[in-house]
């Protein structure tokens, strides 16, 4: 745990950092009222998130912890923190030489009332997430674990800092984070050596550099804790509180979650600005920060604001802003009322048509021989079935298959090596011995026999890797939208569930690794619409392209499970023999104990069944394109050797 305000060497200045002016606007909105919600920055590497963030601590009024004030610490979150040390524990100390039951507060508590940063929030467990979000909403954090009972406040400015190239965040946990901040170095020449020549001047000597600027950061200090002292008495006129509704229903948000933040933004920018009231001023710059995460609602939609929709919902929202209050409605029992009118049915909703992504089963497309082309546009999306790998892992922290992770819930004690301590194991194991040991003075007598391993288990994500048949045989159009609209929906899921992701084409003579196995799963959706078809189906290069990508991960990650998905209909062609060839490759592919699921992208009345057959030489298991849709069909597919799923 790292603090500022308390070591004997000076921090960088906030009032020295030189651009990011949003992201200190952000920053300093927060530390003015955080129940906004904490900021969420992202942005590459090197560009002075970090720096920011502790320089901000500084700033912060002192904190009267009863024996006087002391300086707002800067509590810094380990990616690898476990749950324990988050939100506390039992004090093993005060059970064993006291036999007392009491508790240990944890990294939250160490934050109160002042910073809690999280580097690299893309990374953590996201029941950690949960968890800090909804302390820092709620101002307090409610313990009920190990058979303790505790809620203490947790008043703090959170903030993560992500690099978006290694996975996002899920739209769910964006839209947690009351303000986001994208981050960018400045392009202009003058800039960066204005921002060079000032870390190299702090560099040589620190506490001469902060003494430079010690005048302007009081100022700031005092400013935002007048500011602070003022929020109270901020008066958010219904005018102001409409216009905020009308922007906030104009940008389609989900929930009034973004709202309250925008009301809360608003009106922490007008005390800082020294204001009496909020205005539409501060409505607009409490826009810019509160809703350009929110519009991500689906994960592969661009982040950020476009300021002429800006400008457009700000026009809109003045308008609304402007109506005069409604009339009340009369009362419909009163004179002249009556019995209110039925209400109509309305329009049948179209939800059905678009809940099915497969063909219908009368399709019976012919041989295809047209030339290459443009595959046509995904079909519409859908949730779709979990697949999952079976047994239990060690990759990295995601959502997707079971795993056995230092961060994840404690399962159950264990006598086996484990992972941390379980706590109320191991003093239930040495109660039934007190007596024999001779225990005395209420002290517990522990023996090496008594310690318990804790048994953690959470979720992994995995590597996923596609094979898509590109073929001529699948390049009816209805069809391979089809297809590639569950890949869509398949990537999408992937996403939510923090996997990597790699893309293999079949189509013609070849296979073709179109993705790497990569975090960023948007990419792979951009390079499936811009998908060729036609040819023939060389299925046997596609399994075998996988393979080598597998082997090749396996060495760079050895610990992430993989995943093939393989979406055909199983019509190899070309070459010699490719019905067996590809056969005989699946095979090979099942040998590296590979996890496999075959999507059986055939239609008709008539089929051949050859996708089945690829199934069983995968040793994985086998489910039709319908049964995709986590809607139509509920439950988990578990891909694995020697197990083959009807």
């Amino acid at each position: 745990m790292a603090q500022a305000g308390t070591g004997s060497e000076p921090g960088f200045p906030f009032s020295a950092i030189v651009g990011q002016d949003t992201l200190r606007l952000a920053l300093t909105l927060c530390a003015v009222h955080p129940g906004i919600g904490g900021v969420l920055v992202r942005g590459e590497k090197g560009t002075a998130k970090s720096t920011v963030v502790r320089a901000l601590a500084a700033l912060l009024p002192p904190v009267d912890d009863g024996n006087g004030g002391r300086p707002a610490r800067l509590v810094e979150l380990p990616v690898g923190a476990t749950e324990d040390r988050v939100v506390g524990s039992l004090d093993l100390e005060k059970v064993l030489r006291d036999g007392e039951r009491a508790f240990q507060p944890g990294l939250l508590a160490a934050a109160h009332d002042g910073v809690l940063y999280v580097d690299e929030v893309n990374l953590l467990h996201d029941h950690l997430v949960d968890v800090l979000l909804d302390a820092a909403a709620m101002g307090r954090v409610h313990i009920e674990r190990d058979g303790v009972s505790h809620s203490h406040p947790a008043r703090f400015v959170l903030v993560g800092t992500m690099n978006p190239e290694e996975g996002e965040l899920r739209p769910q946990l964006l839209d947690r984070f009351g303000l986001a901040v994208d981050v960018a170095a400045s392009r202009e020449v003058d800039v960066r050596m204005q921002v060079v020549r000032r870390r190299l001047d702090f560099e040589a000597d620190p506490a001469g550099f902060a003494a430079r600027y010690a005048d302007e950061d009081s100022a700031l200090a005092r400013r935002i804790a007048a500011a602070r002292a003022a929020l109270p008495a901020i008066e958010l006129s219904d005018t102001e509180l409409r216009r905020i509704a009308a922007l906030c229903a104009s940008f389609d948000v989900d929930g009034m979650r973004a709202d309250l933040v925008l009301a809360r933004t608003a009106t922490a920018h007008a005390a800082w600005r020294g204001a009496a009231a909020v205005a539409e001023e501060d409505v607009r710059v409490a826009a810019e920060l509160t809703l350009p995460h929110r519009r991500r609602r689906d994960p592969f939609d661009e982040p950020g604001l476009d300021p002429q929709q800006l400008e457009d919902a700000m026009r809109d929202a003045a308008e609304q802003a402007n109506q005069p209050e409604p009339e009340p409605e009369p009362d419909p029992d009163g004179p002249g009322g009556g019995a209110p009118e039925p209400e109509s049915d309305g329009a049948a909703s179209p939800d059905g048509a678009q809940q099915s992504a497969e063909p219908s089963e009368s399709e019976q497309p012919g041989p295809v021989r047209a030339p290459e082309r443009p595959a046509a546009a995904p079909s519409a999306q859908f949730k779709t079935r979990l697949l999952t790998i079976p047994g239990v892992g060690e990759g990295a922290p995601g959502r997707r298959s079971r795993s056995r992770s230092a961060q994840g819930r404690t399962v159950r004690p264990t006598t086996e090596p484990g992972r941390g301590l379980h706590l109320v194991g191991t003093l239930f194991a040495a109660a039934e011995h007190q007596v024999a040991r001779g225990r005395r003075d209420g002290r517990m007598v522990l023996a090496p026999g008594d310690i318990r391993g804790a048994h953690r288990e959470g979720r992994e994500g995995n590597l996923v890797v596609f094979v898509v048949d590109a073929s001529g045989s699948m390049a009816a159009r209805d069809r391979l939208s089809a297809v590639t609209g569950a890949v869509v929906s398949l990537l999408r899921d992937a996403y939510q569930r923090r996997d990597k992701v790699a893309v293999i084409t079949v189509r013609g003579a070849a296979a073709e690794l179109v993705l790497p196995p990569t975090s960023s799963v948007d990419v792979a959706v951009r390079r499936l619409r811009s998908l060729r078809t036609g040819g023939k189906t060389p299925l046997a290069q596609g399994f075998l392209k996988a393979r080598e990508v597998v082997l090749r991960e396996k060495v760079r990650d050895p610990q992430r499970r993989a995943m093939v998905v393989a979406l055909t209909d199983g019509r190899a062609t070309g070459g010699v023999d490719p019905v067996h060839r590809a056969r005989v490759a699946a095979t090979l592919l099942a040998g590296e104990s590979v996890a496999s699921v075959v999507v059986d992208c055939e239609s008709g009345m008539v089929r051949l069944g050859l996708a089945r057959d690829l199934a069983t030489a995968l040793r994985g298991a086998y489910i039709r394109l319908g049964e995709l849709s986590a809607e139509q069909v509920a439950g988990v597919v578990r891909a694995g050797t020697a197990k083959l799923a009807a």
